[in-house]
């Protein structure tokens, strides 16, 4: 299939390039000409601006947008809708708030145009492992993306599969499936990074408490000079918390034992923010991701090991950097979400 994808970032280039190693053609635009050239020269067609992004496409278009939530995609999807024709889609596999996409599917459809929303996963490692989606909008849209969503999906790879799912949608085995209308698919996927918040929040505790194990408050009987990088690769091998953060949690540590490359500012993408709203909507409890998502609110005026570990993680499967401490005093602009 053809496809326009606008946004060339730490997921957009890759998702281009994962689509054309399975022999989808690609035009591509970002407002960086060095990213276009980029994935131009991996075999992608560049355009300079959205307009002749457009021009290249053959009807019925669909476009991926892979760009930070709020204003930048706001403002791109309503310029699509002045370019686009009737039968034409869009895709948001950005970290797009779930209420966002029900209002630009209604506001696209006024065009005649098809909304998509695509909650990806798979961070900077997408290219190489494949991409969890989740996808919402209209059945028959989604089924005519599918051979886009499954050169994307990781596929069934070596992870075993679940006993009792005989005559299910065989989507989800490969990695992707259709949530519901517009706005589900982001609504799951804010519900998975919301998750991710507290995966996250465990380890980084259960190592701190690991790392203080020596702490002269201690009688000195009860003192272990525990070694984390060892605890981490054993924790690996047949343990019931054996996880892919586990897995980066001791990649960072054998490169790093004490971790003296992080400061333990960590930043929040919004998604947590929006699982708690969400939560408040619904009246369910979730003290656990409450608590992940305001630790990371006070990371950024005093910092522990457990910081540091989650510093780690975020590096390792977004290739998240620390915002400088004094930047990260400031609450983040909770529309501007990054996909992980």
């Amino acid at each position: 299939m053809q496809i326009g994808v606008i946004g060339l970032g730490r997921m957009g280039g890759n998702i281009t390039r994962r689509l054309m190693q399975h022999g989808h053609e690609a035009v591509v635009y970002d407002h960086d000409p060095n990213a276009v050239s980029e994935v131009s020269r991996a075999g992608a067609r560049g355009a300079p601006d959205l307009d002749r992004l457009v021009g290249q496409l053959s009807p019925p278009r669909a476009v991926w947008v892979m760009l930070p939530a709020g204003t930048i995609t706001e403002d791109v999807i309503a310029a699509l809708a002045k370019l686009l024709q009737p039968g034409d889609v869009v895709l948001d596999g950005g970290n797009t708030f779930w209420k966002d996409d029900i209002r630009r599917a209604k506001m696209l459809k006024q065009h005649g145009i098809d909304h998509i929303d695509v909650g990806t996963s798979g961070g900077i490692w997408g290219l190489e492992r494949g991409y969890c989606m989740m996808i919402g909008g209209a059945k028959q849209t989604v089924e005519r993306l599918d051979p886009i969503f499954k050169a994307l999906a990781p596929g069934l790879g070596n992870v075993p599969r679940t006993a009792g799912r005989d005559g299910r949608d065989p989507r989800a085995e490969q990695g992707y499936i259709h949530a519901g209308p517009n706005g589900a698919g982001h609504f799951v996927k804010m519900v998975h990074n919301g998750i991710e918040y507290g995966l996250m929040q465990a380890f980084a505790e259960g190592f701190d408490i690991l790392k203080n194990a020596d702490s002269e408050s201690l009688p000195p009987d009860s003192r272990f000079d525990l070694d984390l990088t060892d605890i981490a690769e054993v924790w690996r091998r047949g343990s019931v918390i054996s996880s892919w953060l586990l897995d980066l949690t001791a990649s960072a540590l054998a490169a790093d034992p004490k971790l003296d490359g992080f400061a333990g500012v960590v930043e929040d993408s919004g998604e947590g923010r929006w699982t708690i709203m969400a939560a408040i909507e619904e009246a369910v409890p979730a003290d656990v991701l409450s608590a992940a998502l305001y630790t990371r609110f006070r990371s950024r005026r005093e910092h522990t090991f457990a910081e540091k570990i989650l510093s780690a993680m975020r590096k390792g499967f977004g290739a998240h950097v620390e915002p400088k401490a004094v930047e990260a005093k400031s609450a983040p602009d909770v529309r501007k979400a990054t996909a992980s």
